[in-house]
């Protein structure tokens, strides 16, 4: 029960439902056992004894216990449901607000349909026992105590005989208990690794068609899909195992009643009628106990799926509140001192012994081959992760004593892949900035060079997006991204190769854009294109984590070598381009 004393913050404030709930079905189980009560005077008193004059009592009263036990039943039932639906609402909203303020090191590793199988199909477990497990545990302690004790009212020996039965109940139970249980969770983390195949087999979609690779994605899901089957082949081979097993000790019970039942009628030491009700009584028993699979196959899936999201819960978020220096506006002054860095689970250095100052207003220009570094100096800038050794400092401050709420309203990042929500125009450009006017938004729209075709849409700024963006172009979405940056008025703005997806003309239009939006602004230009470096007033040429070059560009041209031979690549490359179309 570790898993549900640790999970107890979100069901104990509605402890009262659960409670109400407890209460009907105590009221529900007490109107059960008179069933056995009123065939037994049926059979005593009315047929042996013909006393008809009861049969009327009997009847009406009969009826009015089905009807009380119909609507404690009912309020049983709500009761219950709404205690599991309002507590596992607060559990879905703790994992996801948990998974906004886990750090980047998290998702580097996180499969989206894994923490999306956690969030539906593992809270959807927990709730089933919430609202049904507890009760069914109740219920069968509640129908077996109350059953022995109306059947050792009738017959003290006869309840002796029910009870030789519940070691062997209680054996087979634990024995199945010790193996179904790991078997739920692998099944759980096997349809995880199902789901996150489908959902990256959607959201890959279109590669999976364009290098015709239909056949593979299919026997891949079904590797996948086999891997579920036989783990739940598993699972279901130890029920078909239980259930018989379960009966046979039952069954023998029942014959043992009667056998030893029809003596003790035969001896005169019970009444037909009492040996009739203790046959019901010994299935109020036997029945909830055969029926503990159930609860147990519950029980051990809400567990496994409670295992699953303390997994989550459990995972250290990174501090919002780090430091004790608040803002409204930084300077842009950035400086990197001998700052290395290392990836959890790498054995190299994703930076080593990095070192610049970045002045308020100035541009920084980023190049180098994939992996060099070049987007891990300005995630640690915004603090996505922390420096293994060195100090990075903002305004002349640490960067840890900032606040990362105040730290990141003031730097605005336009990646190489742009990411859109599936909400309006007007919403995806003022994200970061909700409370921006519409001629902010319209400005920053011009500004991205993104207001021509926006205005083009049936809807304008009002149309909404599909997923991901869906429906516009690789070009559209990136400046969209842009203008999201710029309306949002940083201090510091990352350019992440944000023109990759233009095309040279409207590369040239943002880059004179962005000549105007970064008056003011420390802009740190990531690119594989010297033409959007050309301008900065420092680059750095980096080349396995380090900075193997630094300077201007007319500097880098004269005295550099990596730079000069990308230059000179892509110019050769550009010259042979005019020619072929001249």
């Amino acid at each position: 029960m570790n898993t549900f004393k640790r999970l107890k913050h979100f069901y104990l404030p509605d402890r009262k439902l659960f409670l109400l709930s407890i209460l009907f079905l105590i009221v529900m189980t007490s109107l059960t056992m008179a069933y056995p009560i009123v065939l037994q005077y049926a059979i005593d008193e009315v047929v042996i004894g013909s006393n008809m004059s009861l049969l009327p009592y009997l009847a009406v009263g009969f009826v009015l216990l089905t009807v009380l036990k119909a609507v404690a039943t009912y309020l049983h039932q709500y009761c219950g449901d709404m205690f599991g639906i309002r507590s596992v609402y607060r559990l879905r909203q703790s994992l996801y607000e948990k998974l906004q303020y886990l750090p980047f090191r998290f998702y580097d590793n996180a499969r989206t349909g894994d923490l999306m199988s956690r969030l539906t199909a593992d809270v959807e477990a927990f709730r089933f026992f919430l609202s049904f497990g507890f009760a069914q545990v109740m219920n069968l302690f509640l129908i077996v105590v109350l059953s022995f004790s109306v059947m050792m009212v009738y017959s003290f020996q006869l309840a002796l005989v029910t009870l030789i039965s519940m070691p062997f109940l209680a054996v087979v139970i634990y024995r199945f208990d010790r193996k179904v249980h790991p078997g739920f969770k692998r099944i759980r983390e096997s349809f995880a690794d199902m789901t996150t195949k489908v959902q990256e087999n959607v959201s890959g979609m279109s590669t999976v068609k364009s290098l015709s690779q239909e056949g593979m994605e299919s026997i891949r899901f079904n590797r996948r899909n086999d891997d579920y089957r036989e783990k739940s082949l598993y699972n279901a081979g130890l029920w078909a195992v239980f259930f018989p097993v379960m009966e046979l000790i039952g069954n023998i019970c029942v014959v043992l009643l009667l056998g030893f039942g029809g003596y003790l009628v035969m001896s005169g030491q019970l009444q037909i009628g009492q040996l009739a009700a203790s046959f019901s009584l010994i299935w109020y028993i036997v029945g909830p106990l055969m029926n503990l699979g159930f609860v147990i196959n519950t029980f051990s899936q809400s567990k496994a799926a409670g295992e699953r999201l303390l997994d989550v819960l459990d995972e250290e978020e990174m501090e919002v509140q780090r430091g004790k220096l608040f803002l409204d506006r930084l300077g842009g002054d950035v400086e990197f001192d001998h700052v290395f860095h290392q990836y959890q689970g790498e054995q190299s250095y994703a930076l080593q012994n990095i070192s610049f100052h970045a002045l308020p207003g100035s541009t920084i220009g980023l190049i180098g081959a994939a992996g060099s570094g070049k987007t891990t100096i300005t995630q640690l800038t915004a603090g996505f992760y922390q420096a293994a050794e060195g100090d990075i400092f903002l305004d002349g401050q640490p960067i840890n004593h900032y606040s990362l709420a105040d730290l990141r309203k003031n730097i605005g990042f336009v990646l190489q892949e742009s990411f859109l929500f599936s909400s309006s125009i007007k919403d995806n450009i003022a994200y970061g900035r909700p409370d921006a006017s519409m001629e902010d938004i319209v400005d920053a729209a011009k500004r991205a060079q993104a207001h021509s075709f926006i205005t083009a849409l049936e809807h304008g700024y009002d149309t909404v997006l599909g997923e991901r963006g869906m429906g516009l172009s690789g070009g559209q979405k990136q400046r969209l991204a842009i203008a999201r940056a710029i309306v949002l008025n940083p201090a510091v703005l990352v350019l992440d190769d944000a023109t990759s997806a233009v095309d040279m003309e409207t590369e040239q239009r943002i880059q004179a854009a962005f000549r105007e939006v970064m008056k003011g602004r420390t802009t740190f230009i990531i690119a594989h294109r010297i033409s959007s470096l050309k301008h900065a007033d420092q680059i750095l040429v980096l080349e396995k984590g380090s900075i193997a070059e630094h300077g201007t560009h007319a500097e880098l041209i004269e005295n550099g070598s990596i730079y000069r031979r990308i230059h000179d690549i892509q110019f050769q490359d550009q010259n042979q381009v005019m020619q072929y179309q001249g």
